[in-house]
């Protein structure tokens, strides 16, 4: 079973974890899997049109989804898939 490692600011929404086993063959699949478990946490990763949100990065094995297959990226068994929350804003 994959392992996802959660953005630690966001952690509140699944139960205080920073990483967390999860099924899944894709990367839509496990993001689904985690909102079944972690229903709360639907808005903060998805838009209303059901994006995922653009400052949500998704890296499986160190490699951004982008530059494999997005979210049908197929995952293995012992694959690492890292959910990262962007940070911006304030002046500089």
């Amino acid at each position: 079973m994959p392992t996802v490692k959660f953005p630690p600011l966001m952690k509140f929404y699944v139960d205080n974890q920073t990483e967390f086993k999860v099924n899944g063959a894709t990367i839509a699949d496990i993001l689904e899997n985690i909102l079944l478990r972690y229903p709360t946490l639907q808005p903060h990763l998805y838009t209303p049109k059901g994006e995922l949100r653009r400052y949500f990065n998704i890296f499986i094995n160190g490699v951004h989804i982008r530059d494999l297959n997005g979210l049908q990226t197929v995952v293995e068994e012992e694959d690492k898939v890292i959910i990262m929350a962007s940070a911006a804003g304030g002046q500089v």
